[in-house]
């Protein structure tokens, strides 16, 4: 009889140590969805991806972060730090929370945590050597620099810098709202997208140091009442897209790698012609290979897709259900085979198949119910 019951007590913690030792198969990622909710709601789950059927599995869920809006990995891939707030975008400024990716099952440890210096923290990115974390803080209006310790915690912020101004829609621009922050391929300059000034305003980055300096030009503007959200870099490290909150459209820039410098070369609408609605883009993505731009539309609940032709011009080559309300936030996978949309309001994350040769979408079964997805963030 001991037999017995010792030969069970083994078969059960060998069962036990599989699981806890389960890893992600190489061929699947794991991807990062953010649950923009309060208390017990806020999340940041992680999910198995399979890349040739698109199926969402969770293997893991963290709960000791709120409204973590944005997300962001470090370079390396072994630290993940994320917007951190218990009431978004109220008077106590947001967080910046460190965690350290444990092993290869989506287990996050929390590192630490340092304040943002502002209100509605809404992005973040790290920098190429991943010792420099940036924020952009919209209802402030300010962006800051935070330095990466070596064990991946963070330090105190290096720079804070308050945005000045406003710009021609008073609803919306009456004042600064950091939107984006994103550091340059070759990680000399950063630039953050600023709703309520219309301007793209860039920083030069002192990697010793983790510290922002303001380039010279300070900004470059966008169409007037434009409202840029985010920007991203074309592959080849030449252009950069902005998408327009609340024109409905995006914006080409080219890219001076020498001074930094961004000008203005075309702005295209994401919305169909006969769209008499309210809508307001969120977010702007491009294959890894740089033939093809997706955004997003809140409203018209769709996704814009174009074509990247000679000099980075945009053509729209259609605009796909987004299989949800509200797209908020994209995510493009590394060989360029899916793209994963969050529906923030619809509650949902779809996955779709991206054609190489047309950059059509497909529609990969039933999009995953999951609570308010802000972020996607893939491994």
């Amino acid at each position: 009889m001991m037999r017995r019951y010792l030969r069970c007590a083994i078969a059960i913690a060998l069962s036990l140590m599989l699981i806890a030792t389960h890893r992600v198969s190489a061929d699947e990622p794991l991807v990062f969805i953010s649950a923009f909710a309060a208390g017990d709601e806020g999340a940041i789950h992680a999910y198995q991806l399979d890349l040739a059927t698109g199926q969402l599995k969770q293997v893991h869920s963290t709960t000791d972060v709120e409204h973590p809006f944005f997300l962001a990995l470090s370079p390396d891939n072994k630290f993940l730090y994320s917007i951190h707030a218990k009431t978004f975008g109220g008077k106590e400024n947001e967080e910046v929370a460190a965690y350290e990716l444990v092993g290869d099952t989506g287990q996050l440890k929390l590192l630490n945590r340092q304040s943002a210096l502002g209100t509605a923290a809404c992005y973040l990115d790290v920098d190429a050597t991943g010792k420099t974390v940036v924020v952009a803080n919209y209802s402030t209006g300010s962006v800051a620099s935070l330095p990466v310790r070596t064990d991946g915690s963070l330090g105190e912020a290096a720079t804070f810098i308050q945005h000045k101004g406003a710009s021609i829609n008073p609803a919306r621009q009456e004042g600064p709202h950091a939107h984006c922050i994103v550091v340059s391929p070759d990680n000399r300059f950063v630039y953050a997208a600023d709703l309520g000034l219309d301007q793209v305003l860039g920083y030069r980055l002192d990697v010793s140091t983790s510290k922002l300096s303001p380039n010279a030009p300070p900004f470059v503007k966008t169409p007037p009442g434009a409202g840029p959200r985010h920007l991203t870099f074309h592959p080849d490290g030449e252009h950069v897209y902005v998408i327009n909150e609340l024109t409905n459209s995006a914006t080409l820039f080219d890219y001076d790698a020498e001074s930094g410098k961004l000008t203005e070369r075309q702005t295209i609408s994401t919305l169909p012609k006969d769209f008499e609605g309210t809508s307001h883009c969120a977010d702007l993505k491009i294959t890894p290979d740089g033939r093809f731009l997706y955004g997003t539309n809140r409203g018209h609940d769709s996704i814009a897709v174009y074509e990247i032709g000679a000099a980075g011009r945009l053509t729209l080559l259609g605009i796909e259900p987004s299989l949800g309300k509200g797209p908020q936030n994209l995510a493009i996978t590394a060989g360029g085979e899916l793209l994963l949309c969050a529906n923030m309001p619809g509650n949902n994350v779809a996955v779709f198949r991206i054609d190489p040769t047309t950059g059509g979408l497909k529609s990969l079964g039933e999009p995953v119910s999951t609570t308010s997805p802000s972020c996607i963030m893939i491994r």
